[in-house]
């Protein structure tokens, strides 16, 4: 096993919780299991309709760390005002609304999550060669929200989980107080850390997020449970806001070829 890791990060990014659609169409406070597969697939050609496609992602495990929560921001839109009815928005029935459509868009600003990517190596080795040449481009969420650059911090790594903790620059400020060595950051993850560990103690939450279909017209999916918890991390990691596009780049150009 080894795995990769990527950063998210942009002015804007949505991660739906609900594929139905909804007047308010709202995010998740993290990026969801279902929009990161939905990445990876993408990134290899996957067609959405491609149901037996999805299984190797299973083998995948996703750990986040969540440097900055950003804040929700909700956006008013209207769909199809002005328009003959045949190009209104289409209802459930076959027909057409005849009418705008009143929706609310909710999205996250400013957010920034660093993932770790962990899988078997020639998945591992599938993904990183995928998400540096993306057949489709990936989004965070939806496509008006692209990343900002590095995206793929490191295609190879023996440990991704631990280099949450000790290696990726954090968007953070290093404390003023020399005495604080550590800082604590919230992490989910997808399986429960070790008993008595630093930041063992974990908040237990139900998502509906695992994918099984991509279908336009058949979403499903199913639920996992995650692990939210809130461990220390180096102060080392953090640092003056001005040097952290300089610290990220050179992390990232630091990796040894695989």
């Amino acid at each position: 096993m080894s795995g990769l890791l990527l950063r998210l990060a942009g002015p804007l990014q949505s991660w739906g919780e609900r594929s139905a659609f909804t007047p308010v169409r709202e995010t998740a406070s993290f990026p969801t299991r279902s929009a990161l597969v939905g990445m990876f697939a993408a990134a290899q050609g996957v067609a959405r309709g491609d149901t037996a496609g999805l299984k190797k992602y299973e083998q995948v495990r996703l750990t986040v760390r969540v440097d900055r929560p950003g804040t929700l921001l909700e956006d008013y839109h209207t769909v199809g005002g002005g328009f003959p009815k045949e190009r209104t928005a289409a209802t459930s029935g076959g027909s057409n609304k005849d009418a705008a459509v009143i929706t609310r868009r909710q999205y996250l600003s400013d957010a920034v999550f660093v993932v770790a990517v962990t899988a078997p190596d020639d998945l591992t080795a599938q993904l990183g060669a995928a998400l540096r040449r993306p057949y489709w481009a990936p989004y965070l969420g939806r496509r008006s929200c692209p990343p900002d650059e590095p995206f793929l911090l490191r295609q190879h790594v023996d440990d991704p989980e631990n280099e949450l903790l000790t290696g990726v620059p954090l968007t953070a400020p290093e404390p003023r107080d020399t005495a604080v060595e550590t800082l604590k950051v919230q992490f989910l993850r997808e399986r429960p850390l070790a008993q008595g560990g630093p930041g063992a103690a974990a908040d237990v939450i139900e998502v509906n997020d695992m994918p099984v279909s991509f279908a336009p017209h058949g979403r499903a999916h199913t639920g996992r449970r995650l692990y939210r918890t809130v461990e220390p991390v180096s102060r080392t990691l953090a640092g003056p806001q001005r040097t952290l596009l300089t610290r990220l780049i050179d992390y990232t150009h630091a990796e040894e070829p695989a």
